[in-house]
């Protein structure tokens, strides 16, 4: 939630803006709105909402909004609508970044939305987003958070640094303790404001995912939350060196290599961080990221917190928030979880490398269009200079698969960063999902998946051996239950406590009685659907395979296959699974081991007709 000081801009010239009136996704937009920011920077802020900021077109001389969304799923209008990718490819066309960026959205369907997000409109005179609750006035909700009462005792508030729709941001002092003297940031969200069950929940939450991930030193510092009658105040520290964004646009978007690595590798570490403590962010965006002062080297700090939410390795989020150019296209599927934070960091890659966005429109729905159906374009300059192993990285991040996409985690081992400084990779949340599903497989498809680690490169296995260090491996080189609990302990805040990510991950109880050596947790921990979006995939299967013939195939029936893989009965597995067993022997054909390594979490199958 936390936002920034808007900065006046000259006046932007967007005659053709103003999207159609027929436009279904600019209409739908119901979650936006902005807040100020405890941060002494540029950006726009958010809300106690926990919703997007954004700027009425009235101030359309202040810097332009990214703002956030939220509405029911466009993916039926964008499918029937043309891309706006060009006719010759489906790349979209090529945007550098100028102030003001991006182009103001026009503001009145915004504005009839936040008022009826104040309880303004009747409830029958509106439909109410998936999620919300027709509570009208605030009369009867109950907002007293717990917090502090003595906020004024101890901070002298001074000048504004920020301001939006449902709260405001001034630099406090501090007038007695060990920080007497120092400057603080303090976000003040009036509770009048506060009109619904879930904006009061949205800033309870905030203060807890503050508090939860406490410590790490890409993460804006929160000291305290107090609360009054009239107002809840939340302190944090003070962020006096502009927004990675301002930077992006001093440069003109042109980031060498080496500087563009140094900015990504702490955001990569931060949202790893997140990941693993099982929060996702859904914001993140160069203007959410902060310097602690001006000099060229000081530290980024990630920032705004106010749609963050706490997510089980095994759950899916559904409501489609965040901001446009930077939003995954699972988001707008609304089914989504921790992999739209790697898209959102994608996005903010390609525009680092080469000072345009990967995906451009004039209006949401296009931009929307253009992130489910267009391809990034790496054709034109300053791509051609640019080293493979960057464009890789990118690529490999702006997946639209979100099973193929690499996390966080994998992204600092990636051979473009890796190569830069020596990284110190955390541990991913991911190798417990793949784990516990590996644990309940057959001894075939486990037969199959050591077949196919085998066949891993140098490149491949040092994500691996990285994670496998992290887990603690005892003397005999082997990890256990145990060392899983001692490992996520050591790794563990408050938020994992929230998310339950650890109750998840320690619920890997086929290791209770035994332990697994570092060769089968490249089996176990090995994601296939990535390796299929690699481009030598194939090489990949056709050697896997190969192994397998010699190890570990056998003959199968066709019942026990379609039980392995988790078909419906409903399929008719005879007419689907025919070309999967070789005729001659029984045994698994190339098509059923490829089958059979992606498991029953593959893609459901089309019914034979």
């Amino acid at each position: 939630m936390g936002g920034c000081t808007s900065k006046p801009y000259p006046k932007p010239n967007f005659p053709d803006l103003k999207p159609a009136d027929d436009d279904p996704i600019a209409h739908d937009i119901v979650r936006t709105s902005a807040e100020g920011s405890p941060f002494q920077s540029s950006g726009g802020g958010d809300n106690a909402d926990g919703q997007p900021r954004m700027k009425e077109a009235a101030a359309v001389g202040k810097k332009s909004p990214f703002f956030r969304f939220y509405s029911p799923s466009p993916a039926h209008y964008f499918f029937s609508m043309k891309s706006p990718a060009n006719a010759s490819s489906n790349s979209t066309p090529k945007r550098f970044f100028r102030r003001p960026f991006p182009p103001p959205s026009p503001a009145k369907h915004i504005k009839a939305l936040l008022a009826r997000r104040q309880g303004v409109v009747k409830p029958n005179e509106a439909s109410i987003a998936e999620g919300y609750e027709s509570e009208g006035a605030a009369t009867g909700l109950d907002k007293s958070f717990g917090f502090s009462k003595h906020f004024t005792s101890k901070y002298e508030v001074g000048e504004e640094v920020g301001r939006g729709h449902f709260g405001y941001t001034r630099v406090a002092v501090v007038k007695k303790g060990e920080m007497k003297g120092q400057q603080v940031a303090v976000k003040i969200i009036p509770k009048a404001k506060m009109t619904t069950a879930i904006a009061i929940e949205d800033v309870r939450r905030e203060v807890k995912i503050l508090r939860g991930l406490a410590g790490h030193r890409n993460l804006v510092r929160f000291y305290e939350a107090y609360e009054d009658s009239d107002n809840v105040y939340i302190v944090m520290e003070l962020c006096q060196g502009g927004e990675l964004l301002d930077r992006i646009l001093s440069r003109g978007g042109k980031y060498t290599e080496d500087e563009a690595k140094g900015v990504l590798m702490q955001i990569l570490n931060f949202v790893a961080f997140c990941h693993l403590q099982g929060v996702v962010h859904r914001d993140l965006k160069p203007e959410n990221f902060l310097y602690t002062s001006k000099d060229e080297d000081s530290q980024l700090k990630a920032i705004d917190f106010g749609l963050s939410d706490f997510v089980k390795p095994d759950e899916r989020l559904n409501d489609i928030v965040g901001s446009a150019y930077y939003v995954a296209p699972e988001v707008l599927h609304r089914s989504y979880s921790v992999e739209a934070d790697v898209w959102s960091i994608g996005v903010i890659s390609y525009i680092l490398l080469c000072g345009s966005r990967p995906f451009w429109a004039r209006t949401e729905s296009g931009i929307f269009r253009a992130v489910l159906k267009a391809d990034p374009n790496f054709d034109e300059l300053p791509w051609p200079s640019i080293s493979s192993e960057a464009k890789e990285f990118v690529k490999r991040m702006l997946n639209k698969d979100p099973k193929k996409r690499i996390t966080a985690a994998q992204a600092l081992c990636h051979p473009w960063l890796r190569n830069f400084i020596e990284v110190k990779v955390p541990l991913d949340i991911l190798i417990f999902k793949l784990m516990k599903a590996y644990l309940c497989s057959s001894s075939l498809r486990k037969a199959a998946l050591k077949a196919l680690s085998k066949t891993l490169t140098v490149d491949e296995l040092f994500y691996l051996k990285e994670q496998f260090a992290l887990l603690q491996p005892n003397k005999n080189g082997t990890i256990s239950l145990e060392t899983i609990k001692e490992a996520l302990m050591n790794y563990g805040t408050n938020a994992m406590k929230e998310s339950r990510a650890y109750e998840f991950s320690i619920s890997l109880n086929a290791l209770q009685y035994r332990r697994m050596d570092f060769e089968e947790f490249c089996a176990a921990a090995l994601s296939v659907h990535q390796l299929e979006a690699l481009d030598r995939w194939e090489q990949h299967a056709r050697c896997a395979y190969e192994l397998f013939e010699k190890d570990g195939n056998r003959a199968i029936m066709i019942e026990e296959l379609a039980s392995e893989l988790g078909l419906s009965p409903n399929v008719p597995v005879h007419a689907v699974l025919h070309d999967w067993i070789r005729h001659t022997d029984g045994k698994l054909s190339f098509l059923g081991f490829m089958k059979l390594v992606h498991g029953p979490s593959g893609r459901p199958l089309a019914k034979a007709h």
